[in-house]
């Protein structure tokens, strides 16, 4: 890979992870790992108006980490590959054991 194809490669992946910087995507990811939903379902989960939901899905669907498949007036939602859900699990455990990490110093600070 030249170096131009390698810069392109880190904008493009820059910019999927900028879709994925919004809790309540993250939590579509999080539904959508499951199963397809509808934009109501996604809506009730996330406590959201389905224009915002819309919105959301709407990035995420630009962004190549959602498809559509209609039926009647529904639309369903479901996740390109699952692997984002897989790769969205894997930085939550990261998360996880960091704070659980800074959970022990914090108390070993306070056994001092």
């Amino acid at each position: 890979m030249d170096d131009i194809s390698t810069v392109e490669v880190f904008q493009i992946q820059a910019e999927f992870c900028k879709s994925l910087a919004d809790p309540k995507r993250l939590m579509i990811i999080h539904e959508l790992y499951n199963g397809e939903r509808s934009v109501n379902d996604l809506s009730v989960m996330l406590g959201a108006n389905q224009s915002n939901t819309s919105q959301h899905l709407a990035v995420l669907r630009k962004a190549g980490v959602v498809m559509t498949r209609r039926e009647g007036s529904n639309v369903y939602y479901s996740l390109v590959s699952q692997k984002i859900a897989d790769a969205c699990d894997l930085v939550r455990q990261v998360i996880s054991n960091h704070l659980q990490r800074n959970q022990i110093l914090a108390e070993d600070l306070r056994n001092i």
